[in-house]
């Protein structure tokens, strides 16, 4: 069964608008200071410096990878990457104003820049929506199917089948003791399966069961993905690198290891902390404090010792939501949880129970943006069941996370399973931080504290 795959045409539309977009920007901002565009005189200077503009455009995307976008993206990494590419572009914008001889283009330089932000966010926003939208309508979507079905093939499986927005059709294959490979291809066949998920996990195939699915899956052309297994491997800690011709894994080098995006994001962390206590906190503390008074008995901060860098131990401050009890180091929250208090309610839903963190972050025990801290007692417990559990430490665990502001909070239904999906997403913060990502993190944080967070417990 084929289908056509018009997700290949999506690069090339999205490109043509962008061009469109630019060029009609720069004519605009060229008819409001001059109506004569092609005139003799500057025609050519106007020509060649449209045609720069959206050749340097298009050949920024390579870097920043704009236009390599998967189905499974999610908007924080996709918005992290369109601001990248918008600032660097602008950036380029005003430098060719300043050495152009276009007196308009000195003149109005900021505002094309301006414009060129806001109509390029709200264009390629709306766009990025819409395909998603189209997606979770049962339009662009491509088949797969898993042969292999241990706890890393469900966590996937479970991924793809939440996220409609993906554009993933899962055909269930049953697996059966005597492997039918005849059977498999009239599979792939009948129901046009475009990619093969199969674990990396041992045990699950014999060397040549594996090697002829490899080879009937080439000659059919569909794509195997492998699914590195969860709980044991590091795969994370390693790139791939190569002698000569010679694949190797080496040990990876983090953003956050090299010495100016550590002052980078320090400075970024005391301007902003300072910041918030100052303009934020300074009124807003003394009004939570009152109403948690008023609530019930009990100081109004809650003290506990977390992991921080490097698995040092600090103490983490928080607004007291909870009754006081004997219970609050061994047992984490749930569902419904008869501990907390009415105002802690509200405080956990609005994230607004973290905002004294911005004290630890003074202290530099802590960053604005990190992998959030956990109680000792459940980092000692998932530091023995998932391989990469201890990358969280290290970065500084944060005020707000990647995995905070895609839902991956609170301690309702499979824990084992959320919690696996938890530490992805901070493996993947620590192996692809940038500053714009932290902007991002942070803006996404703001929209949850206005509207609250459902997964909030």
């Amino acid at each position: 069964m084929q289908r056509i795959r018009y997700s290949r045409y999506f690069k090339t539309t999205f490109i043509l608008i962008d061009v469109v977009v630019i060029a009609a920007v720069f004519v605009y901002f060229f008819l409001r200071n001059n109506d004569q565009l092609f005139a003799e005189e500057t025609s050519e200077q106007n020509i060649l410096s449209i045609v720069l503009l959206i050749f340097y455009w298009i050949l920024l995307s390579s870097r920043t990878k704009l236009y390599s976008i998967a189905r499974n993206i999610t908007y924080t990494i996709y918005l992290e990457r369109l601001v990248t590419h918008i600032f660097i572009f602008i950036f380029g914008v005003i430098l060719l104003a300043k050495v152009s001889n276009n007196d308009f283009l000195k003149q109005d330089r900021f505002l094309i820049a301006i414009s060129l932000f806001f109509l390029l966010f709200l264009i390629k926003s709306t766009l990025f929506f819409t395909l998603k939208y189209i997606r979770t309508k049962g339009l662009n979507y491509r088949n797969v199917m898993f042969l292999s079905d241990d706890s890393s093939s469900e966590i996937l499986k479970n991924i793809l089948t939440e996220r409609k927005d993906y554009g993933f059709k899962i055909y269930n294959y049953a697996i059966e003791d005597r492997f039918d490979f005849a059977k498999l291809v009239e599979f792939w066949k009948e129901n046009g399966i475009h990619t093969l998920y199969i674990s990396t996990e041992l045990g699950h195939y014999e060397k040549e069961q594996e090697a002829e699915i490899y080879r009937l899956a080439e000659m059919h052309k569909v794509r195997i993905s492998l699914i590195p297994t969860i709980v044991k491997n590091n795969f994370f800690q390693y790139d791939l690198g190569y002698i000569e011709t010679q694949p190797i894994l080496i040990r990876s080098k983090f953003p956050l290891d090299y010495l100016t995006n550590i002052i980078l994001k320090r400075a970024f962390d005391l301007v902003f902390s300072v910041f918030m206590i100052v303009f934020i906190c300074s009124w807003l503390f003394p009004i939570i404090a009152i109403l948690i008074k008023l609530d019930g008995k009990g100081p109004v901060f809650f003290l506990q010792k977390r992991y921080g860098y490097h698995e040092e131990v600090f103490t983490c401050i928080k607004f007291r939501t909870m009754c006081v009890n004997g219970n609050c180091t061994i047992k984490t929250t749930e569902e419904n949880d008869q501990r907390i208090t009415r105002i802690g309610r509200f405080l956990r839903k609005t994230s607004l129970d973290e905002m004294p963190q911005f004290l630890n972050v003074l202290r530099g025990e802590m960053s604005v943006v990190g992998p959030r801290p956990h109680m000792l007692l459940v980092d000692d417990f998932y530091k023995l069941k998932i391989g990469r559990y201890s990358i969280r430490s290290l970065v500084k665990p944060g005020v707000t996370g990647l995995a905070q502001v895609n839902g991956l909070r609170g301690d309702a239904g499979n824990m084992d399973i959320e919690m696996q999906k938890r530490i992805l997403a901070d493996a993947f913060y620590v192996k692809n931080w940038t500053m714009s990502l932290d902007l991002v993190i942070i803006f996404k944080t703001i929209f949850l504290v206005i509207g609250g967070d459902k997964n909030a417990n």
